[in-house]
């Protein structure tokens, strides 16, 4: 597998991707996501995994693939925000990925399938399954992905998962940490302000581990959503989008059940 220089990619059809891995203490499901990174068919990729000082045995994994991995940072961190911005000032490639501990690019020809269907812009995303522990697909996730996607496209939801969204390191600012628990909501929301074109691959991108802080701490990451919502829609639009939000939920409990989300 070809590795990055460390110099900025000149060639805009074959593009650098930076992919950053947050992990801590996850032996568990960390060599899932690195062999789905490691595995690409694409090679123009930059890996950087951020762990938080891991005693669980998480690091003895991740150097089984040392060789596959561009740069490796243990070290004790402030929150996952705080790491995601170790890694986000680290990386050197044409498009930034959040991939964290547990997730896993969808196939092994996902790379290819961003830059041959990304058209260059400045945000390209796509689809996401959702899997168990177990690795089993349970499903798609409730937002499906819009055809077209822009700053205003979250008021209703976060309907592109984190995990399936590229974007232009250029206009990538680093995470707020003021947010706990859902700063990636805002930092696509701005960085989506910066963008001047979005392309949707109209493909599977991403599988999303489901179970993560943000759904053991519901309420927490659910009040930060509507301050983060707040600030960027406003008062009064916030309400009627959060009334319609809570609409489309019941519609969806009662056609589908529970979401796993």
């Amino acid at each position: 597998m070809r590795r990055s220089s460390g110099i900025k990619n000149k060639n805009v059809a074959s593009p650098k991707i930076s992919i950053i891995t947050i992990v801590y203490n996850n032996v568990r499901d960390i060599e899932h996501t690195i062999l789905s990174v490691i595995n690409q068919t694409y090679s123009n990729i930059e890996y950087i995994i951020i762990d938080g000082a891991s005693t669980d045995g998480t690091l003895d994994l991740i150097h089984k693939y040392r060789g596959s991995i561009d740069i490796l940072v243990s070290e004790n961190d402030n929150g996952i925000y705080d790491a995601m911005n170790k890694g986000l000032a680290k990386a050197t490639g044409d498009y930034v990925l959040f991939l964290n501990s547990g997730d896993e690019l969808f196939d092994t020809h996902t790379l290819q399938t961003i830059v041959d269907k990304g058209n260059h812009a400045d945000i390209i995303y796509g689809e996401t399954k959702l899997v168990d522990e177990n690795r089993n697909i349970i499903g798609d996730r409730r937002h499906k992905a819009p055809a077209q996607f822009n700053w205003k496209s979250f008021q209703y939801g976060m309907n592109v998962c984190h995990q399936a969204i590229y974007v232009k390191r250029e206009i990538a600012e680093p995470y707020d940490l003021q947010y706990k628990l859902s700063a990636d909501v805002d930092w696509v929301i701005r960085a989506a302000k910066n963008a001047r074109t979005t392309q949707n691959v109209q493909a599977y991108v991403a599988r999303y581990l489901v179970g993560g802080m943000s759904q053991k701490r519901h309420k927490q990451s659910l009040q930060e959503r509507y301050s983060i919502f707040k600030k960027h829609y406003g008062t009064v639009q916030n309400w009627i989008n959060h009334g319609i939000i809570a609409i489309r939920l019941i519609k969806h409990r009662i056609q589908h059940g529970e979401t796993r989300e």
